[in-house]
């Protein structure tokens, strides 16, 4: 796919590409890339007090980002992934603060779309995916809305189609013993409850 290739090549350089997750479409860059993350705070209009979360092509990427998974974390990771649940775990020490916005945590997601997780492993196996929208704004659903929102200041737009969902991921913090609830979405907090 000659467009995951230019994906791919856009991030080795440093640079941004927008691509649609398993939920809406979201703003790609190295996860190690202090200045691409920079850049996409500048994009968003974001604060520095947000984190930034990342999806993984493969389970084995998690090391990279996570230090220590809890009970909770593995529980859930077992049963909703690959999927829309954003897991929060204790950041590895290699993260850069940008992508933690010095809470020491970082927000990780396997993706349920096996063309997400393609795109994933030719970028080097894993993608920053915050919302591709300036702040307070909706998430994009098309690669339409994307440029409507960013014009040329994105690298690459990759089409992946229209959002096949209506609610982002559910972002849980299962760093501690116990799961709490930052986000419900698209997996409801009553079936993450019953799976710890």
């Amino acid at each position: 796919m000659v467009k995951s290739h230019l994906a791919a090549e856009i991030i080795t350089r440093g640079g941004i590409i927008a691509f649609r997750t398993d939920t809406f479409y979201g703003l790609g860059a190295d996860p190690f890339n202090r200045s691409a993350l920079q850049r996409i705070k500048q994009l968003k209009g974001r604060e520095a007090a947000k984190p930034i979360l990342v999806v993984i092509g493969d389970l084995e990427q998690l090391e990279r980002f996570i230090a220590e998974r809890s009970r909770a974390f593995d529980l859930l990771a077992e049963r909703f992934w690959p999927g829309a649940l954003t897991l929060i775990g204790q950041a590895a020490m290699a993260v850069p603060e940008e992508l933690t916005a010095g809470t020491g945590t970082i927000g990780v997601r396997l993706p349920g779309d096996d063309n997400v997780r393609a795109l994933l492993r030719e970028c080097g196996g894993a993608l920053t995916a915050t919302s591709a929208n300036p702040s307070e704004s909706d998430p994009a659903r098309t690669a339409a809305e994307v440029e409507s929102y960013f014009g040329a200041t994105v690298d690459l737009i990759v089409d992946g189609g229209e959002a096949r969902v209506d609610l982002p991921s559910t972002v849980v913090d299962a760093a501690g013993p116990e799961p709490k609830l930052i986000r419900e979405g698209a997996v409801s907090w009553t079936e993450i409850q019953k799976a710890v």
